[in-house]
């Protein structure tokens, strides 16, 4: 694919009031892009409408040149846990074998070979112990393995996240955004609404930052400077002070 993500002119809204406008963005393939923005500033909205989740006003989206219905399959998404029915009766093994579904055919059966690379996928994030419990039985961050296992089952080339590692342990946000590294490295694509800013130039090497429309886009290091943080958050930013007396 020549690029992974091309959004242009996209508009977004909620009930009349628009959320999101002149959102246009190009992003290459094999990197680990992060979005952030204030809160309120639309970017879990902007995941979900160049997924087609929700409508949108105007405005195009392609990934590798084709549209989200055309590669759907090559798709995983893992929504925020806050939208989950963590008291649905089922357990982490059934929940990985979801993300097998999509490859199977209308009307298919998943086998013993998805079973076992359902379990698989458990295994590489630490939690085939679990494979029997009830989800709504783990913590957060355990929750948020199983959905990223399930992400992983459904062996696509673009993954979309929406706020991963709030509310999760250390060790699980380590693993996970050492599983997306991983992925990275060979020639996945993934984008992460994301929170805690002084870990982004750590975690990506693209970000996008929005705040109802794209204040910048592109490589971390030149996206993520105090001009543009600043008009984004729309203050004088003391947090990106302090970070760069830290840096220093």
């Amino acid at each position: 694919m020549a690029h992974a993500i091309e959004v242009k002119d996209l508009h977004v809204s909620y009930y009349g009031k628009q959320v999101l406008k002149n959102v246009s963005f190009t992003m290459e393939t094999g990197r680990l892009i992060g979005i952030v923005g204030p809160n309120g500033a639309g970017k879990s909205t902007l995941m979900k409408a160049v997924l087609g989740l929700i409508p949108r006003d105007k405005g195009t989206v392609s990934i590798g040149g084709k549209s989200i219905a055309e590669i759907r399959k090559h798709i995983a998404y893992v929504p925020q846990r806050a939208t989950i029915d963590w008291d649905f009766p089922i357990t982490v093994l059934d929940t990985v074998l979801l993300g097998t579904y999509p490859s199977l055919g209308l009307f298919k059966r998943p086998k013993k070979k998805h079973r076992e690379w359902a379990y698989q996928c458990l295994e590489k994030v630490g939690m085939e112990t679990f494979a029997k419990r009830q989800i709504g039985e783990l913590s957060g961050g355990q929750q948020q393995r199983v959905f990223l296992a399930r992400a992983l089952a459904q062996q696509a080339d673009i993954f979309f996240l929406d706020e991963p590692f709030v509310g999760i342990d250390v060790t699980s946000e380590a693993l996970i955004i050492s599983i997306l590294k991983e992925l990275r490295d060979n020639g996945k694509t993934a984008l992460v609404v994301h929170h805690d800013l002084t870990k982004v130039k750590d975690y990506f090497n693209d970000l996008i930052i929005v705040n109802g429309e794209i204040v910048g886009a592109g490589d971390v290091n030149q996206v993520m400077v105090p001009d543009m943080m600043k008009k984004a958050f729309k203050t004088q930013f003391a947090l990106w002070d302090s970070m760069e007396v830290a840096s220093s």
